[in-house]
């Protein structure tokens, strides 16, 4: 017998398999094992080479970025330390950081790869 996973709503042990589908006959929650997994695979975020970033990591920003408000740019090169990721963004800046000179802000993650 294989092990199913718990039911992702109520986290009850007694799941069951109905086709492709997975069933909660305790809170009576269906879902797709493949699904769960593509949402899962969705909120991880990559830089511009394809590496998973995580809360912490170092990145070299890969292109000169034009800041608005500013008359200057973050030049291409730049070493972000300590980034932390922001999985809900509506404008797409998944990377909130502190940049030297000028200060808080938000990156798009394609702009950027991991040290």
């Amino acid at each position: 017998m294989s092990a199913l996973p718990n039911c992702p709503k109520c986290n009850s042990e007694y799941t069951y398999e109905d086709g492709s589908m997975l069933v909660c006959p305790m809170c009576a929650h269906e879902w797709s094992p493949a699904a769960e997994a593509e949402a899962a695979e969705a909120n991880v975020i990559r830089d511009a080479n394809g590496n998973i970033l995580a809360d912490g990591d170092t990145v070299t920003v890969i292109k000169d970025l034009k800041v608005k408000g500013s008359s200057s740019a973050i030049k291409q090169g730049t070493k972000v330390k300590g980034i932390r990721l922001v999985h809900d963004s509506a404008n797409g800046h998944d990377i909130d950081c502190k940049i030297d000179g000028f200060g808080a802000m938000s990156l798009k993650s394609e702009f950027v790869k991991k040290i």
